[in-house]
């Protein structure tokens, strides 16, 4: 079977000590979580946490039934194959100096990138995408000297029905 990425999508009580646990017991078994978002929802008392992970279907189907045993867990959805948004955020410095501006400030306004901060020896993006849109900012960003970075990992939203 075909090992591919999956998002799931966990509504929780927002209690302490959930996130902690649902990790942990993945984590015991042997599955990586490759990229976690956490947030309440329109309702302070419920958290839905976003998660992706590597696997093959029935993999999967095993972490989904784990995930469902939980008692803080309400709802668990893989929204992998379902009509769904994704979307990730990173910001990233640039470091500034006389050679490299002119062509920094030429990639930002030809890919329209948002500028959150800018100095004299830096620059700092925000940048909001899908994962190949992402990957893709970043192999532009890339020669042009990342500083530094930080990378959400992947929110989704099923579309209505």
């Amino acid at each position: 079977m075909e090992k591919k990425e999956h998002i799931i999508s966990i509504l929780v009580h927002n209690k302490p000590d959930v996130l902690a646990r649902i990790a942990g017991i993945l984590g015991g078994k042997g599955y990586n979580i490759e990229s976690l978002c956490v947030n309440t929802t329109t309702s302070y008392e419920i958290s839905k946490i976003v998660m992706t992970t590597i696997g093959n279907q029935a993999t999967i189907t095993r972490i989904e039934n784990q995930l469902r045993k939980f008692v803080d867990v309400i709802a668990v959805n893989n929204l992998t194959n379902v009509e769904s948004i994704h979307r990730e955020m990173i910001l990233v410095r640039l470091n500034l100096s006389a050679d490299s501006r002119e062509q920094v400030t030429k990639t930002i306004e030809t890919y329209q990138w948002k500028v959150i901060v800018s100095a004299d020896a830096y620059v700092i993006l925000e940048i909001t995408g899908d994962k190949p849109q992402i990957d893709f900012a970043l192999a532009r960003l890339e020669p042009l000297g990342i500083a530094d970075i930080t990378r959400t990992g992947i929110i989704a939203l099923e579309l209505e029905n």
